[in-house]
């Protein structure tokens, strides 16, 4: 086959540069030269110039595609198959895989018609820096997007992918999705600004921490969302579903006892159904959720104000909002002078303290406030000192 010198160098020059080997071929008759001499198959032998140009690629296929891609090679790659893709468009190509010396390597096949129309160019283009860099790329995405979507701190789902999840019900309640059934939980974490206040933001973050790991422990089966900074949801479905009840008491029993104990995160939360019949849009199952959440919260403030009654004389003459509102003036300007530690501060006229977070969680105290605190703190002091602790052990507001 007679190329032309001044063309034959043009189309080398240019394909020289970009691709690892390249044929020109003539169709009718399958005759072909080399133009780029093959870098990657150089080790097979493979002639200047020959005869039957399609022929000779199935054979190489067999040798070098890799087995689960050389259907879709041969398949693409008969003589019949490039030609009614070039009467269609000037160029055509087909990404495969090698298999070298034990290596898997990325190509691409490209075909290109010339302008006599009796020719075409058949080139291939080591890919490998260009598939190696698109999966970089990829994973870099995959991981931006996880970022997006998982709260730093907890490691959970955050609020840019729970609107994502709220979104897509959203959507299949529209359409009326057969068989569309969840429950929304609303957890909110009881006390978080008073420990950041009194015992720092990092013991804060340590029971928010502790807080998701409780939630998570009972839906094992749903989403966990972290939606604020101290406020979580769960969309309930599948298993936890069926057992959404007995669940819910689960999380409300273990922090009741938190609250006795002091030994854990008090979290208040409220759970709806989804109900077709009713719900205009799942908002409307989140607002229900947060209602019964708040329900939940005041039961528990209420919950920890009656323990610290719980075995105390009967109380004559509560003390007043004015002077509550004074103990604690007094109380935070003591601890600001102090700062961290133990420190509880009582009003003697009506036997009523508060007391330092440090305090109620490392004596796991009942609340932070008390009455009769006397009764409480000399439990903690050991017999020899008792009479010194007795008149040493609160500063006190008359």
């Amino acid at each position: 086959m007679n190329i032309d010198n001044g063309g034959f160098n043009q189309i080398a020059t240019m394909l020289a540069r970009h691709f690892d080997s390249a044929y020109y071929v003539e169709i009718e008759t399958g005759n072909y030269c080399e133009i780029v001499r093959p870098k990657m198959l150089q080790n097979m032998s493979i002639p200047q110039k020959g005869e039957d140009f399609f022929a000779f690629s199935k054979q190489n296929a067999y040798k070098v595609v890799y087995p689960d891609d050389l259907e879709l090679v041969l398949r693409a790659h008969n003589r019949d198959s490039i030609l009614d893709h070039l009467e269609k468009n000037d160029s055509y190509s087909v990404s495969c895989r090698l298999l070298m010396n034990g290596q898997v390597i990325h190509v691409r096949h490209i075909d290109i018609m010339c302008e006599d129309r009796k020719h075409i160019i058949c080139c291939m283009e080591n890919v490998e820096s260009e598939f190696r860099e698109r999966q970089e790329q990829e994973r870099n995405l995959a991981s931006a997007r996880l970022f997006a979507r998982r709260d730093e701190l907890t490691g959970i789902k955050n609020q840019n992918a729970f609107s994502e999840e709220m979104n897509l019900l959203e959507e299949q309640a529209k359409v009326g999705k057969a068989g569309l059934q969840f429950a929304l939980v609303v957890c909110d974490l009881n006390d978080l600004k008073l420990i950041n206040d009194t015992r720092g933001h990092s013991f804060g973050d340590e029971i928010l921490q502790q807080a998701s790991h409780m939630i998570c422990e009972v839906y094992k089966h749903s989403p966990v969302f972290r939606i604020g900074g101290d406020e979580f949801a769960v969309i309930v479905s599948g298993e936890d579903f069926v057992n959404r009840n007995l669940l819910l008491k689960r999380l409300r029993a273990e922090s009741v006892a938190n609250n006795l104990t002091r030994s854990g995160p008090i979290i208040a939360s409220g759970m709806a159904v989804y109900d077709p019949e009713k719900d205009s849009s799942i908002s409307e199952v989140f607002e229900r959720a947060d209602q019964y959440m708040y329900k939940n919260k005041n039961e528990l403030k209420s919950r920890k104000i009656l323990n610290s009654y719980d075995k105390m004389e009967e109380i004559d003459e509560p003390i007043t909002a004015e002077r509550k509102r004074l103990l604690d003036n007094f109380f935070g300007a003591l601890y600001t002078v102090a700062g961290e530690g133990y420190l509880f501060l009582n009003d003697m006229k009506y036997d009523y303290s508060r007391w330092s977070f440090a305090m109620v969680t490392d004596f796991a105290i009942e609340s932070e406030y008390m009455y009769h605190a006397d009764q409480i703190w000399l439990n903690y002091i050991h017999p020899d000192d008792i009479e010194i602790g007795a008149g040493a052990t609160a500063a006190k507001l008359v």
